[in-house]
């Protein structure tokens, strides 16, 4: 009888799964922890403020399929409130909200969302990576491109569009809220700080929330 015939020998490995886009994992891993919103929406209007209440209502989808961040998207308090946490102002009275911001500081507006508003153990100012942390920001605002413009709610902002919110903190940031201010299920909030990008096809709603 013939030996039986030597196995073939096995393929060689594959290259594994591609590693995800920077945008997709940059949101999870400076604000996964904090009370966060983060999405996109299309731009369909001059008045971009109407694009931006739609992303908060959830009324639109990320025009590339990529994720954010929504704990509220399916939680018990848009049962009360359609756009929990949010109650903006209507699109007309966005103005009366909002500041512009130089895209550095709307990096630092970004970074110090890895806060928390209640209880800050390691301010993003004293951290051991600062740089990371603005790093991963800079990557989520990549995605807007160069000529987008942003704006946000801190009260801050209103002297000038290059405020150090890295420099003050979360804790150190007050801002015009567009909170509800409906109590559900035990839940308050009591602070929030947003970041709006603007470009030409996009809007991107970054929001932290303070709840006790």
């Amino acid at each position: 009888m013939r030996p039986p015939a030597a196995p073939a020998p096995a393929d060689p490995p594959g290259p594994g799964p591609e590693p995800e886009p920077g945008w997709n994992v940059a949101p999870r891993r400076p604000l996964g922890d904090p009370y966060v919103f983060v999405a996109t929406g299309p731009r369909r209007h001059e008045e971009w403020a109407r694009d931006v209440l739609a992303v908060l209502r959830r009324e639109v989808a990320d025009p590339h399929g990529r994720p954010g961040l929504d704990a509220d998207r399916t939680g018990p308090g848009r049962d009360a409130v359609p756009a929990y946490p949010f109650a903006p102002p209507p699109a007309e009275r966005f103005p009366a909200y909002l500041r512009p911001l130089e895209r550095a500081a709307a990096v630092g507006a970004l970074a110090v969302m890895s806060e928390e508003w209640q209880f800050e153990p390691a301010p993003v100012r004293s951290r051991p990576d600062r740089e990371a942390v603005l790093a991963d920001a800079r990557t989520l605002l990549d995605r807007y491109g160069p000529d987008a413009e942003y704006w946000t709610n801190a009260v801050a902002a209103g002297s000038g569009p290059a405020p150090d919110f890295v420099a003050a903190g979360l804790r150190g940031t007050a801002s015009y809220t567009f909170l509800t201010g409906v109590y559900v299920n035990g839940l308050d909030l009591c602070d929030d700080l947003g970041l709006i990008a603007v470009s030409a096809d996009e809007v991107g709603v970054f929001w932290s929330v303070g709840a006790c």
